[in-house]
This record gives C-alpha cells, structure tokens and sequence, in this order.
C-alpha cells in the first residue's frame, strides 16, 4: 500500500504519532529531496531507505514505484514539508497507484494552504486554493482578474522574489482588496501580515520577504 504522509511544514514537533510510525514502519520512503527529509528522519532515529521522486523524475520513478508496490512493498510518499499532491509531483504517483488499483491511505497533518487560512482572519466557510500562479505577467494578471471575481477566499503559493509583483498586480486590478501574507509559518521568522493590497506591498517593498509563502485574499 501506498501511504501518502503529511510532514512538518517548518517545527519539527508538528508531526502525529502515527506518521512517525508509518516512517519507521515502512519498506520505502519516497522523499522530494532526501538529503531534506533526512533530517527529519535522524531526529526521530528513523532509519527506513529512501528514493528520491520529484518533478524532473517523477515519470520514470513513478513507474519503478508502482512495481516495488505490485511486489508487496509498503511505500511511504513524503514531500519537503506539508501534505504530497498538494502543488507537488506526488500526485502523479497517488493517481497512477489508484489506477493500478493500489491502496492509498492518507495520515494527515501539517499543511500551509490550511495553516496560513485558519490563522488568517479570512472566512473559512468557502475557499479556493490555487497553488502556483502561471509564471508569466499577461497568464498571471488573467488569472488574477478572474479569481478576483470569485466572492471566496483565496489561497495562493508564491515565492518571496514574485511577492511584490503579485501584490502590484492586485493593486491595478482591486485596490480594495484586503490582503493576508504568511511567511515562514511554524518557522522562528513567521510573520503574518494582514491589510489592504497597498499597505501589505509597502509593508514588503521596505521589508523584502523571505522563505515559504502563502497569500490570501
């Protein structure tokens, strides 16, 4: 079976006792990186091998992935930080595994998208997460002028060096709209930072942002 395994997004304490067990108990950890995933390991003595699988091999490893799980192994599927599949490769390994009628067992935890909306002060009632915005300006500001029409909350990865042009872009499109910035959340940086879309951008224009990301408005 294939467990998809939710890790700390930053405080290594924010992890369930079942994972950890899941971790130790399993014959293989998938990990985006391993070199990152291992220090997670080492600090709960964990000692279970590991493969890498990210965006750039996921195709040929997922294949290799689904054979070891046909065989009878027990893979754990593990990201940098937060929940596999969300706005990560991993959902190309939980689709192929469903297809070949393989058990996929979630064990819940951290997530940024959720952690940075409960404490956001955003409604909760109804959201839409996007993830990654397209890279280029004119798919960007598409997208934007479209979302910015949808009367839930927002939820959006961004990378701290595209902050301030995201921010910019809101401004031209609803200088109205209120805006909530998490940075670096569990991390010993975090800040959340909430105001309209002018006085966010000012606030990161003086302060240049660093670290995870995750904006909502």
């Amino acid at each position: 079976m294939l467990y998809v395994v939710s890790t700390p997004i930053g405080n290594l304490e924010d992890i369930t006792l079942r994972a950890i067990r899941i971790l130790g108990e399993a014959s293989l950890i998938a990990a985006e990186d391993t070199r990152h995933t291992k220090k997670l390991l080492s600090h709960y003595q964990i000692h279970t091998p590991m493969i890498s699988y990210h965006e750039h091999n996921k195709v040929k490893r997922t294949s290799q992935l689904i054979e070891k799980l046909k065989e009878g192994l027990t893979l754990a599927l593990v990201t940098d930080s937060g929940t596999p599949g969300v706005s990560d490769p991993g959902f190309y390994l939980i689709r192929k595994a469903i297809e070949e009628n393989i058990s996929v067992i979630p064990i819940p935890g951290a997530t940024a998208c959720i952690a940075a909306l409960v404490t956001s002060g955003c409604p909760t009632d109804k959201f839409l997460f996007v993830g990654f915005l397209p890279v280029k300006k004119g798919k960007r500001k598409k997208m934007l002028q479209e979302l910015i029409q949808c009367p839930y909350t927002k939820i959006i990865y961004e990378s701290p060096h595209r902050l301030l042009t995201l921010l910019e872009l809101l401004n031209t499109i609803n200088s109205g709209v209120d805006v909530v910035v998490s940075r670096e959340l569990t991390k010993k940086f975090e800040e959340i930072f909430r105001g309209n879309v002018g006085s966010v951008y000012n606030h990161f224009q003086d302060n240049p942002p660093r670290g995870e990301i995750v904006v909502l408005f």
